[in-house]
């Protein structure tokens, strides 16, 4: 009989393939690679697979999405560049070369960035005024922006990049500080009236004022968040039902449930994108009017 000794495997293999650690961490090896679906009861589809960041080339890139996801660093051009770069494009196209005739009577490519135009002009003339037509310029990147990201977040095979919080963050937090900078600028210390509101019962003022403090910092993240949830949402609903379109027992309900999601989804694309431009428009009248 072979003598027993006190010396211990540093580590244990188990039959499937996992290797725990002495000290109880589970590692997965190469040879049996890790089965996120047996952990995750069976679950064969993950909906939000489809907003993972990924370089354009190289493994783990937008052609080999088997493959992990590598570093990347803020050289790297990504999915969410590539798409975001064919919304400008796509502006570019519309508003300069469709429109570089600039005939009385307008071609359809031209008529449609004219619709767009007047569209805009009279949503920033109606809310802030005269005076707020001098930034209606940057209403108008803004909305056409998002409006462009959103929709060709819908093609097949496209990234969602209204989707990802550090794209809607940008936007609304650089929509805050503008304003912000803008209020003080033309009005001074007067932009604190904004937070004063004087038709209230003095005892009340100060209450008033905190809370509306509040709900001022909170207008950025409610403005990027409101964005991004919306178009998250409606993308990964959409994931499901389109995996269950290969069972085909609920395939018939599947493909009808995502032709109804898809056109409901096209109303957020477009409500969203004038939801962020008139709430853009409705911070700039309290910029240019601070007083209540």
């Amino acid at each position: 009989m072979a003598q027993a000794t006190d010396a211990t495997p540093d580590v244990m293999a188990i039959p499937d393939g996992t290797v725990v650690t002495e000290g109880g961490d589970v590692v997965h090896s190469a040879a049996a690679p890790y089965d996120a679906a047996a952990d995750a009861g069976g679950l064969s589809f993950y909906p939000l697979d489809q907003f993972i960041v990924r370089p354009i080339f190289g493994p783990g890139g937008v052609f080999d999405p088997a493959s992990p996801v590598p570093e990347i660093h803020w050289y790297t051009p990504t999915n969410v560049t590539l798409w975001l770069a064919l919304a400008v494009l796509s502006i570019t196209l519309l508003f300069v070369v469709g429109s570089r005739g600039r005939a009385t009577i307008p071609s359809r490519t031209q008529s449609i960035g004219e619709l767009f135009y007047g569209f805009t002009y009279k949503m920033v003339e109606d809310i802030c005024g005269k005076e707020g037509l001098r930034y209606f310029p940057y209403v108008m990147t803004l909305f056409m922006f998002i409006l462009f990201a959103n929709f060709l977040g819908l093609l097949p095979m496209s990234f969602a990049t209204t989707s990802h919080i550090a794209v809607t963050g940008v936007l609304g937090f650089g929509v805050f500080a503008g304003i912000t900078v803008l209020g003080f600028v033309l009005n001074g210390p007067k932009f604190l009236k904004l937070f004063w509101m004087t038709e209230a019962p003095l005892m009340l003022r100060p209450i008033i004022a905190v809370i509306e403090l509040i709900s001022y910092f909170v207008r950025p993240v409610s403005h990027s968040v409101r964005l991004a949830g919306n178009i998250t949402a409606g993308h990964a609903v959409m994931k499901v039902f389109a995996t269950f379109g290969a069972i085909a027992v609920v395939s018939p309900v599947s493909v009808l449930a995502i032709t109804a999601i898809y056109g409901l989804e096209v109303l957020v694309c477009a409500i969203q994108a004038y939801v962020f431009a008139i709430l853009t428009c409705v911070y700039l009248k309290d910029a240019l009017h601070p007083a209540h």
